[in-house]
C-alpha cells in the first residue's frame, strides 16, 4: 500500500481552503499508517467553492453538449490508462479487496461511457402537444440546476463520488463535492484526471472536513444535493433541502433480502450469496444481510453456503486472490461485533466466522453466518453494514416475500429460482431486484434507474432519471395567429361558446400516443 500512499501526495492541494488552516489525517485501514493530510475547510471555504463553481458554470452551460461529452470521453480514457494507480489508492484509503476496488473502477468507466453516449438524447428539446393544434408550438427544454452538491461516503470512495457528478456535469452544472473524511484522496485523484481531460478548473470543486460541520453549509449554498449515506443522516439532509426548496436525491441504508426458492440451483445460489453478502466486506448499501431459504433446499443450501464462506481468503494487500479485505474503521468493527455478540447472547447459532482478526490487521473481521436470529436481536432489523448475514427457513414463497418485505428498508433484493424469479421479485418492495444474481445485474444496468423505497432513499441514479434530476424542465409555448383569449370585439360569452365547441371537438378526435 506504499504506492497508494505515494499517489496521495500533492492531492491535498486541490482542496479549496485558505492557507495555514488545520489539517485532517487519513489512515490506511490495512495497517493504520498515514495515507496523507487534507485541509479542514471552513464555512467561508465552502461558500467560496460554491461561488467559484457557480461563476464557471455560467460559461459551461453555454457550450454544447457535444463539447461536454468530449471532456468525459477523454476522462474515461485517462481512467483506463491509470487503472493500477486508481486501484492502489482506493485500496489504501478504504481497505477493500482488489476485486472490490475493481468493481468501483469498472462502474465509473461504464457510467462515463453510458452518459457520454446518451446525454444528448436525454437532454434534447422535446416537442409537446400545444394548447391549440397548429396555432401553438410547445417545446420542453432542460435547464441545468446550477451548482450541484455531492456528499459521498467512505465505502465506495470512487464510484459514489464521481458517478453522480458525471451526469450532472454533462447536464451543464457545476459541482462541489464533499467526500467522506476517511477517504478524500480517491475523489481528489478523479478531480485531477477530469482537469487533465479538459474540464474547466473552477467548475468542479472539492471541500474536505467533518460532515456535521461543513455539510450543512454546503446544502445552504447549492441548487441541488446528491447524498449517499445512512437513513438517519439522509432524513436530516432532506429536511434542510426542503427548507430551501431545492431538489434532493439520496441513496440510503438497506437490510437487503435474498430469497432462495424451492426450484433454485442450490450450488449457484450459494456461490452467488457468498459474493452478494461479503463483497467489500459487507460494507455495501446493496449487499445481502438476510437470506430466506425454502425449507426443501434449506439444508443443502446452508451446507454449500457455509463451506463457501469458510473458503473466503481474508487479508490485506493487492493480491487478486484475496476475497475480502478490511473494515474501514474501529467504529465499524465495533458495530459488527456488537450485532454478532447480541445475537449470540440471545440464542442465535454461529455457523461461520464471528471473530475479529487482529493477526491480519487492526480492522479485520471474519465473514460471519448466523441462524436462529429472532426479532429481539439487533441483527434482525438494523443495518449491520459489515460481513454478517442471517439465514432463515421459509415454508413457501408467500412467507419468504412477507418476511423480506417486513422491513423499514427497501433498497435491493435478490431472488434465486429456475422459473419463478421475476414473478416473485415483482412482489418485493425494493427499488432493485436481481434474479439469479446478488446486486451486480441491476447496478450494472446503467440505462435503468436504481434507488430505494421506504427508508432506503429518494430519487434515482442511473438511466434517464439519473441525468434529468440535475435539470429543471422549462416549457416554451409559441402562439401563432390567434391569442388564447377573446379577440378584439368578441364578447366573453361568444368566446366561451366557441372554446367549448373546440374543446368538445378535440375530445372526439382519435387519440395519439
Amino acid at each position: 500500500m506504499d504506492r497508494g500512499r505515494g499517489l496521495a501526495a500533492g492531492l491535498g492541494g486541490l482542496v479549496v481552503a485558505a492557507p495555514g488552516g488545520p489539517k485532517q489525517a487519513s489512515y490506511a485501514p490495512f495497517d493504520g499508517s498515514l495515507v496523507g493530510e487534507v485541509p479542514v475547510c471552513s464555512a467561508s471555504d465552502v461558500r467560496a467553492a460554491v461561488d467559484t463553481a457557480r461563476a464557471a458554470q455560467r460559461h459551461w452551460t453555454s457550450i454544447s453538449v457535444a463539447e461536454r461529452r468530449a471532456v468525459i470521453r477523454r476522462f474515461r480514457r485517462l481512467l483506463l490508462d491509470r487503472e493500477q494507480d486508481v486501484l492502489d489508492l482506493v485500496q489504501a484509503e478504504s481497505g477493500k479487496a482488489r476485486l472490490s476496488a475493481f468493481e468501483e473502477f469498472a462502474d465509473v468507466v461504464l457510467t462515463a461511457d453510458y452518459y457520454e453516449r446518451t446525454a444528448e438524447r436525454h437532454l434534447r428539446p422535446r416537442r409537446r402537444k400545444g394548447a391549440a393544434p397548429v396555432l401553438t408550438r410547445t417545446t420542453e427544454y432542460r435547464v441545468p440546476k446550477g451548482v450541484v452538491g455531492v456528499i459521498s461516503p467512505w465505502n465506495y470512495p470512487l464510484t459514489l463520488a464521481v458517478s453522480d457528478a458525471l451526469p450532472a456535469l454533462l447536464a451543464g452544472n457545476g459541482i462541489v463535492l464533499k467526500p467522506d473524511a476517511q477517504t478524500p484522496f480517491t475523489a481528489l485523484l478523479m478531480l485531477r484526471l477530469l482537469r487533465e481531460a479538459g474540464l474547466p478548473a473552477d467548475l468542479f470543486q472539492v471541500v474536505t472536513g467533518p460532515g456535521p460541520d461543513i455539510g450543512p453549509v454546503l446544502i445552504d449554498q447549492v441548487d441541488f444535493l446528491m447524498f449517499t449515506g445512512s437513513s438517519k443522516t439522509g432524513k436530516t439532509v432532506a429536511r434542510q433541502c426542503g427548507e430551501r426548496l431545492i431538489g434532493f436525491s439520496a441513496e440510503l441504508g438497506g437490510k437487503n433480502p435474498m430469497l432462495v426458492l424451492a426450484d433454485a440451483d442450490v450450488g449457484k445460489a450459494a456461490a452467488g450469496a457468498v459474493h452478494a453478502c461479503f463483497s467489500n466486506s459487507g460494507q455495501l448499501c446493496v449487499s445481502i444481510e438476510r437470506i430466506y431459504v425454502h425449507t426443501d433446499v434449506y439444508q443443502p443450501f446452508l451446507a454449500a453456503f457455509t463451506a463457501g464462506v469458510r473458503g473466503i481468503r481474508v487479508g490485506p494487500g493487492p493480491d487478486w486472490d484475496i476475497g475480502m479485505g478490511s473494515l474501514i474503521s474501529a467504529a465499524q468493527v465495533e458495530r459488527v461485533d456488537r450485532h454478532v455478540q447480541d445475537a449470540l447472547a440471545k440464542g442465535a447459532q454461529l455457523l461461520a466466522g464471528g471473530r475479529r482478526r487482529p493477526d491480519l490487521g487492526p480492522l479485520f473481521y471474519e465473514p460471519t453466518v448466523l441462524a436462529g436470529v429472532t426479532q429481539d436481536m439487533l441483527l434482525a432489523r438494523e443495518e449491520t453494514f459489515g460481513p454478517v448475514v442471517a439465514v432463515y427457513r421459509a415454508v413457501d414463497d408467500d412467507e419468504a416475500v412477507a418476511l423480506a418485505n417486513d422491513s423499514d428498508f427497501g433498497l435491493n433484493a435478490s431472488v434465486w429460482s429456475a422459473r419463478r424469479g421475476e414473478v416473485v421479485g415483482r412482489r418485493l418492495l425494493t427499488g432493485t431486484v436481481n434474479v439469479n444474481e446478488g446486486y451486480a445485474a441491476t447496478w450494472a444496468s446503467h440505462d435503468a434507474p436504481i434507488g430505494g423505497m421506504k427508508d432506503s432513499g429518494a430519487g434515482r441514479r442511473h438511466g434517464r432519471e439519473g441525468i434529468l434530476k440535475y435539470t429543471e424542465p422549462q416549457t416554451v409555448a409559441v402562439q401563432h395567429l390567434l391569442r388564447v383569449a377573446p379577440t378584439p370585439g368578441m364578447s366573453n360569452r361568444t368566446y366561451a361558446h366557441i372554446m367549448k365547441g373546440a374543446i368538445t371537438l378535440m375530445g372526439r378526435l382519435p387519440r395519439t400516443r
